[in-house]
């Protein structure tokens, strides 16, 4: 009787160390292919955007910007995918204190109407009071 109730517990001990291994996280940059050649994405493989308003690696975006053109909030820890640059790869402190991420010291920036992965409806616009374009693996602003 011992032996299964020890063997029992033992297999409740073990099974879920075993079956609970966590899911390999998504990266936070991924560079991909688009009508503007290669940028970058997010991990779920949403496009972000530059504003050129911001200065210094600092959001120049906020209030009714920042619900058109929200921030790419920060997340865990930053993982640069495929064809991005971890050098490139990293945070600055909004307003609200939350951390935005940058890359190329550069805040980065989704778009509301962009409606899904793959999406890119609002490239080299210009609204509040800054234009907003995607961006290159190398930090560069596409045009």
């Amino acid at each position: 009787m011992k032996r299964i109730a020890f063997a029992l517990a033992l297999a409740v001990l073990v099974i879920p160390a075993v079956g609970s291994a966590a899911p390999k996280s998504k990266p936070t940059l991924t560079v991909r292919s688009s009508a503007y050649g290669k940028i970058l994405f997010d991990g779920r493989g949403y496009v972000v955007y530059a504003f050129t308003k911001d200065q210094r690696g600092r959001s120049a975006c906020s209030g009714g910007c920042a619900r058109a053109w929200p921030p790419y909030i920060a997340k865990g820890t930053l993982r640069a995918g495929s064809g991005a640059d971890a050098r490139k790869l990293g945070t600055t402190r909004r307003p609200d204190g939350k951390l935005q991420v940058t890359y190329a010291r550069h805040p980065l920036y989704y778009y509301v109407g962009d409606g899904g992965p793959g999406v890119i409806r609002c490239q080299n616009v210009f609204e509040y009071g800054g234009g907003w374009l995607v961006v290159r693996a190398s930090g560069a602003f596409v045009r």
